[in-house]
């Protein structure tokens, strides 16, 4: 057998999870790789469109499941560059939810006051800003007003944007060319890159074995930069600590692909997968009734007509967040701008009976588009998703050359997350349909199932090996020396965007895979200062 290439931790994915183990791993001296499946962008590379090989399709991996459909990061800082830079806390009553299993899920180190030391230090790295009403959006300006119209309060966002280069456009999900969006291409990568690491894009990880001396051997393929289906070559690497970070629609794939050679995986590898309860609702604006109800009007005479102005979420209304309300009575909701494409397909037509995401009410419906407003909703459901069989290749058997593939993932909603959905559902109708100001209806599941922008807990945290594949260290069990640090390890739905969770629970697990690498022969500390300061430019395809 040729020689193999060797380093002292392999971190598979280069998101919110994995630009921070590598960042610290490297600071600690660590000889550090990154393999990432998606290509490495900049912003001058983002593109104000949606044409097929722009950066929109470039950076997103979208998978059909057989009940549901994950959209999630494919890029040299996965999630981060796509996200909609909405960074909230976990309220502290998700740390004790107890979901179908009856008991607390989380692990008993865990709670909202143990997490937030690691929240502040992500929110120093980024750093995370509290929105104020002269940073919100007419969109966000007009859900709010909404919302208090109908006796409810809204608050804005805490998010990861510079308001100073911040130009409005709410291209944001297509990755922000302006560097405005705190994604992981400004801070943790850059730093990690400043140490020595090197990363690695279009490598796309297939299965992990041991190595007699204990240590691991990595499989990865080379993938075409254009089409996402090909293999370009092929390659190995040994680690002594591997750090899985490929997401939660990928990780549990790889771990069930390495099973053969690395032996049984525990029960919960692949199983209670959650999609962060997640509900879009799309409002048609009634123009009229809004000016006259709420007086609002752009200085241009229109009085809503606001998609493409403005950023993603900035307005939250957080009513339901409360931990005095039963599980699967609390979520909350966002409104957004989501683009054409999914969008425009899978919203229905309100008040139509029968299938409504196509036909002649469609088609008007689609003429009004501009005065089309998106609540987001993010619930409580029962960790129901299950990964089946893994596909030869891949998180997924590819269907287009890029970002659309066909997935493992079979999610069947139980009654508890039914009920869940027609609460928020509900809630968001009965605000925006007071006095006529608009009519609301969910999209349609009937297409590709229900959806998720924020997949979950497929390899999750917890102090039950019946119910857990990671200890409270992220390691996962009966493996010692592979961690996972994506939103995977995250236990159960948050009901708010889980971007600063994932992190501060990465940050979090550093300590934890410092002193693992110690005990395999590492020769690395933990205690680099944070990457601020050193953080100074974006990290570049040519770094």
């Amino acid at each position: 057998m040729s020689a193999v290439e060797t380093t002292d931790v392999l971190v598979v994915g280069s998101g919110f999870g994995g630009s921070i183990a590598a960042y610290h791993l490297a600071a600690g001296g660590a000889k550090v790789v990154v393999l990432e499946r998606g290509p490495w962008l900049e912003g001058k590379d983002f593109d104000h469109d949606y044409l097929l090989g722009k950066s929109y399709t470039r950076v997103f991996d979208f998978v059909a499941g057989d009940g549901m459909s994950v959209l999630g990061g494919n890029c040299v800082g996965g999630g981060s560059v796509v996200y909609f830079a909405a960074l909230p806390r976990a309220p502290r009553y998700v740390f004790e939810k107890q979901g179908s299993i009856g008991r607390r899920m989380w692990p008993a180190a865990i709670s909202r006051e143990t997490l937030d030391p690691w929240y502040d230090r992500v929110s120093e790295v980024l750093p995370v800003s509290q929105q104020d009403w002269n940073d919100i959006s007419y969109a966000g300006g007009l859900w709010a007003a909404a919302c208090h119209h109908s006796g409810h309060t809204a608050n804005p966002v805490p998010v990861g944007i510079d308001t100073a280069k911040c130009t409005n456009c709410n291209w944001m999900m297509a990755g922000c060319r302006f560097d405005a969006k705190r994604s992981m291409l400004l801070n943790y990568l850059p730093a990690a890159l400043a140490h020595g690491t090197q990363i690695r894009p279009l490598h796309e990880v297939q299965k992990i074995e041991r190595t007699d001396t204990g240590d691991y051997r990595v499989y990865y393929n080379n993938i075409d930069e254009v089409d996402y289906r090909v293999s370009t070559g092929s390659g190995v690497i040994e680690a002594k600590i591997v750090v899985l970070a490929a997401g939660s629609a990928a990780t549990p794939v790889i771990l069930q692909r390495s099973e053969e050679a690395l032996g049984e995986m525990p029960h919960g590898v692949g199983r209670y997968f959650s999609g962060n309860g997640e509900r879009l609702n799309t409002a048609i604006i009634n123009e009229e009734r809004v000016g006259e109800v709420l007086g609002l009007r752009r200085p241009n005479g229109a009085v809503y007509e606001a998609n493409q102005i403005g950023k993603g979420p900035v307005v939250a209304c957080w009513d339901n967040v409360n931990g005095d309300r039963p599980e699967y009575s609390r979520f909350s909701m966002e409104q957004l701008y989501f683009p054409p494409g999914l969008g425009t397909i899978l919203a229905q037509v309100p008040g139509k009976s029968g299938p409504a995401w196509f036909g002649k009410e469609k088609k008007e419906m689609l003429k009004r588009w501009k005065s089309w407003l998106t609540i987001f909703l993010m619930t409580e459901d029962d960790n129901e998703g299950v990964f089946g069989p893994p596909p030869p290749t891949g998180n997924a058997y590819r269907i287009s050359q890029q970002m659309l593939g066909k997935g493992p993932l079979r999610y069947d909603p139980t009654p508890n997350t039914l009920r869940g959905w027609a609460e928020a559902d509900a809630a968001a109708k009965e605000i925006l349909e007071k006095d006529g100001l608009a009519t609301v209806a969910p999209w349609t599941n009937d297409l590709v199932g229900a959806y998720t922008v924020h997949p979950l807990s497929s390899c999750r945290i917890g102090d039950d090996p019946a119910t857990s594949a990671l200890d409270d260290r992220h390691e996962l069990r009966g493996h010692p020396g592979i961690f996972v640090t994506d939103g995977s390890a995250v236990p159960s739905a948050l009901t708010v965007n889980p971007a600063l969770t994932i992190a501060a629970l990465a940050e979090r697990a550093i300590p934890g895979i410092v002193k693992a690498a110690r005990d395999r022969g590492v020769d690395v500390t933990y205690g680099a200062p944070l990457p601020t300061a050193a953080a100074t430019r974006p990290v570049t395809g040519a770094a």
